[in-house]
């Protein structure tokens, strides 16, 4: 090979780098910037093919895409001087690269330490303001639409981060404080639960007393009416008996005495000492004895 080939292959390579050294390429999920020097130089890169002098001029690209920032659960205190462990997460993406590049230097970390450190204090604020109860059961769309607002405030023109979202993972109690509340909210479920067993209790006694009351006025009733009953069935017998004596004395008598036979001798061991000639034989006696 000749020496002119060789320079000829040389040129082309070394043109070949230039070339490949000057071109660039930005996705549309990512942002550009170029810098000279350190310097930036061009900041709004659109997506597409572009072109860099090589050597003096370098181009860093960062995501464009919405970013998830899982923050580390931080103590707040409430109105109330009520310590609350919070876990929260924000969506974020970056608006203004030329800022975001000024503030981070590009350093992914350092963006989430900025981030995260605002975050914590727009929480501080507001949970700061709030009682235990607001805190925990209160409006939070409403708080972390507050806090989201306040943060674009600073985000967007310091660092070039627009805050799309935090949301509240989680709020717990410091342990010492949830033993505490547990304690007192079992405490309390106890003596509920004694009130509920002592007015079930007498609830219970109220109902047997009337039940009782109710049992004796319904046997008294029933032994009135029985009572009743028995002194009408008495007084038709009584009738009875008078009628059929005034019809017939002498059959009344002879009816009379086979009762009197039959209540006598109903019992096997029934014994009577009576004379002979006593009334009490005087069906029993023959019509020859007589």
């Amino acid at each position: 090979m000749s020496k002119g080939s060789i320079f000829s292959l040389i040129i082309l390579v070394i043109g070949v780098l230039v070339v490949s050294s000057s071109l660039y390429v930005v996705d549309e999920r990512e942002v550009a910037i170029k810098l000279q020097f350190g310097e930036i130089i061009e900041s709004d890169i659109q997506p597409g093919l572009h072109f860099k002098v090589p050597f003096f001029q370098n181009v860093r690209k960062f995501d464009a895409r919405i970013l998830t920032l899982d923050s580390t659960p931080e103590r707040f205190l409430t109105v109330g001087k009520k310590f609350v462990i919070v876990d929260s997460f924000i969506k974020w993406r970056i608006v203004d690269v030329k800022s975001y590049y000024k503030a981070t230097a590009g350093n992914l970390f350092q963006a989430q330490n900025l981030l995260s450190n605002s975050t914590n204090k727009g929480l501080r604020d507001e949970f700061g303001s709030r009682s235990l109860t607001e805190v925990v059961s209160g409006e939070r769309d409403q708080l972390m639409e507050i806090i989201t607002k306040k943060l674009n405030e600073q985000t967007i023109g310091e660092f070039g981060i627009k805050v799309l979202d935090v949301r509240v993972k989680g709020i717990d109690l410091p342990e010492d404080l949830s033993k505490n509340v547990y304690r007192r909210m079992s405490t309390e479920r106890e003596r509920e639960a004694r009130e509920t067993r002592s007015q079930g209790k007498e609830l219970a006694e109220g109902i047997k007393a009337n039940a009782d009351r109710q049992k004796v006025v319904l046997e008294a009733e029933a032994y009135r009416k029985a009572e009743a009953l028995r002194g009408e069935g008495d007084a038709i017998a009584s009738a009875t008996y008078a009628n059929a004596y005034k019809k017939d004395a002498e059959f009344y008598s002879f009816t009379r005495s086979l009762k009197a036979y039959t209540d006598t001798f109903s019992g096997k061991d029934d014994v009577l000492l009576l004379k002979p000639d006593s009334d009490f034989f005087k069906y029993m006696k023959s019509s020859t004895a007589k």
